[in-house]
């Protein structure tokens, strides 16, 4: 028997975006269509334990939400025609829901993020923004995904929203002039939504794959829009080839298994093999590699290698060296560093990561301290490392990686 929570709890990560997106298109308000959305789920926690969980969850929450933004519009006092013209649409539009065309749903969700990467909002407004609407993240995952706080996350998200209103911008995919202005912003919107389903920020479970399978889908949807853009091409290459290890990353009991200890036949050979036809295509349409080619070349040479041990690790130096020119970050310097201990040994590694510390780089990143720490038992420094083990299980959020570092910490103390 389906548990009614766990059902609302899914089908809210799989379906949030897409109700928000079809109910805006018709409205033309991104608040009123949150809020409808966000109340057909409240009900669906209500209801849900005692009528049972729907034959189609999905139906049922946007007529839900169709309903409640229909309520709303109805019991608006100002601009009454105005309200009652969107009302009569919405029921028109939206009635049944069974006959939108599915294919069409990813279409509205890209409408719906080139809305959300307006100009008129500041870069960081468009990520929190796109983040909440079209992936459905909750604020707190928002914050911890852009190493923020959710007081300041919430209010970026009211300001821009607000902003969205008052300067009437429209709800469509942008003129083909005005899309590489916007393009950057999305395909960093859409790799952070990669991001948090390939390690959840939160939670006892290593992955989301619905959240990865989302991004993976606005991927291909933006490059059918673009197909000759290389870092629209090269971001769905990078995806894939990381998503291929999704089997891989974790054991039957869901605890993290490395890289290197990967048994490579989890991979999936189809995934791995469009993955690099697409690097490749990304890599032939340019002269020079943007950071998604560079980075999805990277996954490639992971992707292309049959046992850890042979990765060509000097490669993969060479490759984040070029894309810490073209896109400085302390997070690509610490996997740099990472594959700097790979090539050159654990000393050249914590040399690498010091640089980091004594710059006051990701001092509150639990993936800093867990890499000191690593290094450090390779070198044999276990007091060291143990300090350091302890410092990143204080700081990760996400319970598979938590519990990896507690068994790291327990062998670097027992010698092992």
């Amino acid at each position: 028997m389906t548990d009614p929570a766990a059902a609302v709890d899914r089908v809210f990560r799989t379906e949030f975006g897409r109700a928000v997106a079809l109910l805006t298109r018709v409205l033309g308000d991104i608040d009123l269509a949150e809020d409808a959305v966000q109340d057909a789920y409240a009900t669906a926690v209500a209801r849900w334990p005692m009528d049972g969980v729907p034959d189609s969850p999905r139906a049922w929450i946007v007529t839900v939400a169709r309903n409640r933004a229909i309520d709303r519009l109805r019991r608006r006092r100002t601009l009454e025609q105005h309200s009652e013209q969107l009302a009569r649409r919405a029921e028109v539009e939206m009635a049944p829901f069974e006959d939108v065309d599915d294919d069409a749903i990813p279409d509205e969700r890209l409408r719906l993020m080139f809305t959300c990467c307006h100009p008129a909002l500041a870069p960081e407004a468009q990520v929190a923004l796109t983040m909440r609407l079209v992936a459905g993240l909750t604020v707190a995952e928002i914050a911890r995904a852009l190493l923020s706080n959710e007081s300041a996350v919430a209010q970026r998200l009211v300001r821009a929203k607000r902003k969205l209103r008052v300067a009437g911008v429209p709800f469509r995919v942008p003129r083909d002039e005005d899309i590489p202005d916007r393009l950057a912003i999305v395909l960093s919107v859409i790799y952070l939504v990669f991001n948090e389903g390939y390690v959840a920020t939160g939670g006892d479970g290593l992955r989301r794959d619905d959240v990865a399978g989302e991004a993976i889908r606005l991927g291909r949807v933006l490059m059918a829009l673009m197909p000759d853009e290389p870092e629209a091409i090269a971001l769905l290459a990078l995806m894939l080839l990381h998503h291929s290890r999704r089997r891989a990353r974790a054991d039957a009991g869901g605890e993290i298994v490395l890289l290197a200890d990967q048994d490579r036949s989890l991979w999936d050979e189809g995934l791995i093999d469009e993955g690099l036809d697409l690097t490749e295509r990304a890599l032939r349409l340019t002269g020079a590699p943007g950071s998604y080619a560079l980075q999805a070349s990277i996954a490639a040479v992971h992707a292309r290698s049959l046992v850890g041990d042979i990765t060509e690790w000097t490669r993969i130096v060479a490759l984040y060296d070029a894309l810490l020119r073209l896109a400085p970050s302390p997070v690509v310097d610490l996997n740099r560093a990472v594959a700097h201990s790979m090539a050159e040994g654990p000393q050249a590694g914590l040399d690498a990561v010091q640089r980091l510390v004594d710059a006051g780089s990701l001092a509150d990143h639990h993936l800093l301290h867990a890499t000191r720490a690593d290094l450090l038992a390779r070198l044999g420094r276990a007091d060291q490392a143990a300090a350091y083990y302890a410092r990143a299980i204080e700081l990760a959020d996400n319970g598979a990686e938590r519990r990896f570092l507690e068994r790291r910490l327990a062998a670097v103390k027992a010698g092992s």
